[in-house]
């Protein structure tokens, strides 16, 4: 995220698993555009010769027809939906954006490669709507996988080639777990942005040793040793809170005490923190004591496989 990885360069390790941002686009005979959002429960229609109002109601659609739309060919209906909630930090708002730029290029039928794809769909997401964030999610939702991604003057994409039978041993190893709470990721950001404007040295400091980190854990995995991959995590979420007060909430304290307590090695909150899922890293066989514990207490816990594939559109 900018102003570090600019200045020092970024890095990211990351994995996409089957949660997804879904879209159909059925053209029309007229002018008209309508969108159907399943997970806000709204509808809107407006015609494609006019841009679309931000006006607070499905603005990341809205912004994605203004940068791409095009009068010539005609009208269309978009139904959209996702299976993970907005605000969970597991990306689904760029994950949803990489969809919508990939339906309408589909339906316009131009060429884009992955970069572009993520691209344009981190300049539509931060800087047309002007929703703070990093480039990492637009990326892993663009190429899917597993991936090592750089960033600095250009992002680059690493794919990274995981034995199968570490990518089965890892899911086996892992709990996705739901606090309950789902929270604007920007008010944290924006603190942490401020944090590293300003220079503070316990931010930077916890920026640099995740960084790092992001390189052991690389090394680990690759090399299919997980039970130093789960020490990791730990570690990554330990640094990860010296970035923002605002990251480590008492409910997420709660949820590591309590799965720490019934056989968790570790876990870490995926996305910016202050709510939405902790992913944690657990002996198999204690696995379900850990779920078990958490939904005591109101967190939802859920298995998960790896996903492959990337943004992926088709015509039927």
């Amino acid at each position: 995220m900018p102003p570090f990885c600019e200045t020092e360069g970024g890095v990211v390790l990351s994995a996409t698993i089957d949660r997804f941002a879904y879209g159909s686009l059925s053209p029309r005979s007229d002018d008209r555009v309508t969108i159907e959002s399943v997970d806000f429960g709204l509808s809107l229609d407006f015609p494609v010769t006019e841009d679309p109002v931000l006006d607070g109601q499905l603005d990341l659609v809205k912004a994605a027809i203004r940068r791409l739309r095009r009068e010539d060919l005609g009208g269309y209906d978009l139904v959209l939906r996702s299976n993970t909630p907005p605000g969970s930090g597991l990306g689904s708002s760029s994950t949803m954006m990489v969809a919508l730029v990939g339906l309408l290029h589909e339906f316009y039928g131009l060429p884009l490669d992955q970069y572009e794809v993520a691209d344009l769909a981190h300049a539509i997401e931060r800087k047309d709507l002007k929703i703070g964030g990093g480039f990492q999610d637009h990326y892993a939702a663009s190429f899917g996988g597993f991936n090592f991604i750089e960033f600095g003057e250009r992002v680059i994409v690493n794919p990274l080639r995981i034995p199968d039978s570490t990518v089965n041993e890892l899911e086996f190893s892992l709990l996705l777990c739901f606090t309950g709470i789902t929270r604007e990721s920007a008010n944290i950001i924006a603190d942490q942005t401020g944090r590293v404007i300003a220079a503070e040295a316990d931010t930077l400091a916890g920026l640099r040793a995740q960084k790092e980190l992001a390189f052991t854990m690389k090394s680990a995995l690759l090399r299919g040793k997980l039970g130093e991959f789960g020490e990791l995590l730990g570690e990554a979420w330990r640094e990860k809170q010296r970035l923002s007060p605002m990251i480590a909430t008492p409910r997420i304290r709660e949820a590591f005490e309590i799965a720490l307590a019934n056989g968790a090695v570790s876990g870490k909150v995926t996305g910016a923190g202050g709510g939405g899922y902790i992913l944690f890293f657990c002996d198999f066989k204690k696995k379900h004591r850990v779920a078990e514990a958490l939904e005591r207490i109101g967190v939802q816990s859920a298995e998960f496989s790896f996903e492959p594939k990337g943004m992926t559109t088709w015509r039927a």
